[in-house]
């Protein structure tokens, strides 16, 4: 396990190398024939909450043998008793194949990468509680490159699979416990829908105690006030939802914003030219700007990618008026940065402890009341 560490995933990492290394040379366009299926989309069965009552359907479930998401650094722990929130962690894509618009459930090597996910990303939350992260029929990365209507049929598919987990997940969780939802890229997109389709506006929403949209932009004009949540404004506020995209500088986000412009937002106006959701993860706060020295400790990979050390003070942020998270020069994090200055691979482990700290304070706030 500790070989195959993800502190990059490992989807990402083929990713990084490669996109960018296309993308230099070839545009967009080259990256959308490699990637892009050439299939027709093809529908598949519904799967139902009962289906997750086996373990086979989860990469991380309290108890599960081996689970991934309970890695730590040197000088952190995951929590040693059962208790504290529930977790519901969406993890992003992790299959890269262009056979077929959806991942089948068995993929080996997609469930691999959605592993080393984990470690990475939903490790942060294992002090505040504990973590389901399930596996899912997700769209492949190719389905983010097109506007093909096989595209959100794709998309759609995987979504039917996340809330069949996310009633499996209520009803292990029981009906009073706190609940954290998290996801990154995709996994937070399927995550903004299940804000509005299945929290919003029901009892639900006084059990969440964050909703950490990370690597999807979320619209403050057309979708934060379908979400159920609120923006969180302050570090100890409870019942709010978080969300950054991390950029070095200089910046482009041409590729996000070409994206984000032609879409519509829950309300069903057009994103188009509305301010995205920057929370800074260094204060817990809307906005705003913070040196490294607020920064707990960033993640770091080995040479050989074979583990990771946590060093704090290295990595400042500051929100942008377009609504990006801006991490100043390039850090030295590894080589696997997406086209534009974009760290979206490392969206969580540049603010690891930072993020850890964030879920413990807004649980006490939640056990409290206050």
């Amino acid at each position: 396990m500790v070989r195959r560490f993800l502190y990059v995933v490992a989807a990402l990492i083929v990713l990084g190398l490669a996109a960018a290394f296309a993308y230099r040379l070839w545009g967009v366009e080259m990256i959308r024939m490699a990637m892009v299926p050439g299939e027709s989309f093809r529908a598949q069965s519904a799967i139902g909450p009962d289906a997750y009552r086996d373990d086979r359907m989860w990469l991380a479930r309290p108890a599960l043998k081996g689970n991934p998401a309970l890695w730590t650094p040197a000088g952190y722990r995951a929590r040693q008793q059962p208790g504290g929130a529930a977790v519901f962690f969406l993890h992003p894509t992790s299959y890269l194949n262009r056979a077929h618009w959806n991942a089948p459930l068995d993929d080996r090597e997609a469930n691999e990468r959605a592993a080393l996910f984990l470690r990475a990303q939903a490790s942060a939350f294992n002090e505040a509680g504990e973590i389901w992260a399930p596996r899912y029929r997700q769209a492949t990365f190719g389905a983010f490159l097109t506007d093909k209507a096989a595209a959100e049929q794709a998309l759609r598919l995987a979504y039917g699979d996340v809330l069949a987990a996310f009633d499996a997940f209520l009803a292990e969780a029981g009906p009073t416990r706190p609940i954290i939802l998290a996801g990154h890229s995709q996994g937070a997109l399927h995550l903004t829908r299940l804000l509005k389709d299945r929290v919003a506006g029901t009892p639900l929403a006084k059990r969440v105690v964050a909703a950490y949209v990370v690597g999807w932009p979320v619209s403050l004009v057309t979708d934060i006030g379908r979400m159920g949540l609120p923006a969180c404004t302050a570090p100890d506020q409870r019942g709010c939802v978080l969300s950054w995209q991390s950029f070095a500088e200089p910046a482009d986000p041409t590729l996000i914003r070409e994206v984000y412009d032609r879409s519509t937002g829950f309300d069903g106006r057009p994103r188009r030219g509305t301010p995205m959701l920057c929370t800074n993860p260094l204060t817990g706060t809307m906005g705003g700007a913070a040196p490294a020295t607020a920064n707990l400790g960033t993640l770091f990979p080995n040479k050989d990618l074979s583990g990771a050390t946590i060093t704090p003070g290295r990595v400042p942020a500051r929100c942008d008026d377009r609504g990006l998270l801006l991490i100043g020069s390039p850090p030295d994090v590894g080589p696997y940065t997406l086209p534009g200055n974009n760290y979206h691979v490392y969206d969580y482990s540049l603010f690891w402890a930072n993020v850890r700290a964030d879920a413990a304070r807004r649980m006490a706030a939640q056990v409290t009341g206050k």
